[in-house]
């Protein structure tokens, strides 16, 4: 597949996204032959460890490839969309539950569907490049592919600010928020590469960390928290637009620019999973929103408005952060009775 590399390299299994023009934007297909080979690494003893980059500078992976949710959305065809997220998410668990290690690199841009391929094994690097980031909000969407299990298990009230506002996160700040573990400058990596593929041993990572540039969370975690712990969205907004300070305005800019709906049902879904939920959980619950997306959501506009017309426009159902009934928000996140997701089945 010309999209990505899946190989043997001495004692690691490789995942390589090799379609750098897209920013490694994920498609279904892509989703599909991961998870095939992590089933089949999983049982094989050569493989030690699991090893997934990226070609290019700009991005590990800046979101999965929803042009054709998008059409066959449009075209009154649901089902195409639910199967994506569905086959991803268990992706995504697979991923976050694997017994071998897995081991990421996140240079230049990480958001979106790379945050579930990249954000859930267990030892996540990121470089100077690195800038990660859960902007569904503002597709209509919520944090989805696990990113509310992170969010959730977030410092304080940090979850809710990144996964509303869609803030960009450096090296610094998502280790903070638990999105990476360590920070590597990236002129090492090539021969960390190497020595994981020799060897199978992780053990090289540790010493290979060194300290992150400075971040900007870690000064604003009290601002952050007394604004976004304030309850729900109408309650954050209106605490943002009381300010003071810059930090408030910038986040009140941006809270008014997502779709409403999406922003509240974000903060009660971190509500609901924060300090006690299983990665499947958090995909369970997300997959009630994004199972409803086309049909009952602002997942269409928000597309129309940000990546096929281009106007950044979008006319949401919902006026505003004051505007979302509590009803709506139940509503979409109610369970789905004979559709939710499962786990057990595997990927087709």
């Amino acid at each position: 597949m010309a999209e990505i590399a899946i190989r043997r390299d001495g004692r690691a299994g490789r995942i390589t996204l090799t379609r750098p023009q897209a920013l490694n934007a994920l498609t279904y297909e892509m989703c599909l032959a991961i998870d095939a080979a992590l089933v089949a690494w999983a049982g094989d003893p050569a493989v030690a460890l699991v090893l997934i980059d990226a070609e290019g500078e700009r991005a590990f992976c800046a979101g999965g490839d929803i042009a054709e949710m998008y059409a066959t959305g449009m075209a009154g065809d649901f089902g195409y969309g639910r199967r994506f997220w569905a086959d991803e998410y268990r992706m995504n668990a697979r991923i976050a539950e694997y017994g071998k290690p897995v081991v990421s690199f996140l240079q230049g841009f990480t958001m979106g569907g790379g945050v579930g391929l990249g954000c859930h094994g267990s030892h996540r690097l990121v470089g100077e490049s690195a800038q990660i980031a859960m902007p569904e909000c503002g597709i209509g969407l919520v944090p989805d592919v696990g990113g509310t299990f992170i969010l959730a298990s977030a410092p304080g009230h940090l979850g809710d600010y990144v996964g509303t506002t869609g803030a960009r996160l450096g090296p610094a700040d998502a280790i903070l928020a638990g999105f990476a573990d360590h920070f590597v400058p990236e002129a090492q990596w090539q021969a960390l590469k190497a020595a994981l593929a020799e060897t199978g041993d992780v053990t090289c990572l540790s010493p290979a960390a060194a300290r992150p540039p400075e971040g900007r969370l870690a000064g604003l975690r009290a601002e952050i928290d007394r604004h976004f712990g304030a309850g729900g969205l109408a309650a954050v907004a209106a605490s943002l637009a009381a300010g003071p300070g810059p930090l408030a305005a910038e986040a009140g800019k941006a809270l008014a620019r997502v779709a409403p709906l999406s922003a509240a049902c974000t903060i009660e879904m971190l509500a609901r999973l924060r300090g006690r939920a299983t990665i499947r959980e958090a995909l369970a619950l997300e997959y009630r929103f994004t199972w409803r997306a086309m049909e009952q959501a602002d997942f269409l506009e928000g597309i129309r408005a940000q990546i096929i017309d281009k106007d950044r426009t979008p006319r949401w159902r919902h006026a505003g952060p004051g505007a979302v009934p509590d009803a709506d928000v139940a509503a979409m996140l109610a369970p789905l009775g004979d559709n939710a997701l499962t786990f057990e089945e595997e990927i087709r």
